[in-house]
């Protein structure tokens, strides 16, 4: 019986040594935190300036510029890549925006600033006195001279023809007659109808030249009228013209 009971408390007493025996297993490591990320890399900042910002047109102005966190700048226009920070002179001829671009690991920035140039008014034109119409008639109104028996422009009559449309665009208030002329050749009802053949194309000529033909009168007066009087070649090439005469108004 003592027996019995003596195995019985031996039996309850290997039992709690083996609970507290697992009570007291050690309990394994908490894993370690996750460490913070790395902080992202700073924007970067960037100032311009420009001193002074109003000047007169070959003047010049200063540009200021600094920045942080930035590892290229560039100032546009025409001043290219720069430094952290600096200054430069620039001589715009015309008003001018100026600006700079910061770029780092951060990303990247901008700033500006405008340079008023003040440009000088042009000076007055010059008074150009204009003499009268009918001294500038005399000397630069040019008459245009014929083959014979012919009646189209010259090369010479196109140089002649041209610089009187000159004077009529400078004198829009002037009106010209244009006499038509042959040589002593032929009859007179021929050199009639050439004559008038010549003023027609002398006029034509000058319309074409942005004459208006209500400006332009004509008549021919075939041999009827000659500026020369011998019967030479010479004499005969004076009288085959269109000849301009200033109309009075």
């Amino acid at each position: 019986m003592e027996l019995r009971r003596g195995l019985r408390w031996s039996g309850w007493l290997i039992l709690l040594v083996v609970v507290m025996l697992a009570g007291c297993k050690k309990k394994p490591a908490a894993p370690p935190p996750t460490p913070p990320p790395p902080p992202a890399p700073a924007a970067p900042t960037v100032t311009l300036r420009a001193v002074p910002s109003v000047i007169e047109r070959g003047q010049s102005t200063t540009l200021s510029w600094n920045s942080t966190n930035a590892t290229e700048l560039r100032i546009e226009p025409r001043v290219g890549s720069v430094g952290p920070q600096g200054s430069t002179s620039a001589q715009p001829q015309r008003s001018t925006t100026y600006t700079v671009v910061a770029e780092g690991p951060g990303g990247r920035a901008e700033a500006s600033t405008r340079v008023t140039v003040n440009v000088p008014p042009p000076p007055p034109p010059r008074e150009v006195r204009r003499i009268p119409l009918r001294e500038a008639f005399e000397k630069r109104a040019r008459d245009a001279f014929f083959d014979f028996d012919k009646s189209n422009i010259r090369p010479d009559g196109r140089i002649a023809l041209t610089q009187t449309a000159e004077l009529l665009r400078e004198y829009p208030e002037a009106r010209v007659l244009i006499e038509g002329h042959c040589d002593e050749r032929g009859t007179t009802e021929y050199n009639i109808g050439l004559g008038s053949d010549r003023t027609n194309a002398a006029k034509q000529f000058l319309v074409s030249l942005g004459i208006t033909a209500e400006r332009i009168e004509t008549v021919s007066y075939g041999k009827e009228k000659p500026f020369c009087f011998e019967s030479t070649e010479e004499c005969w090439q004076t009288n085959r013209r269109a000849h301009f005469i200033l109309l009075s108004r």
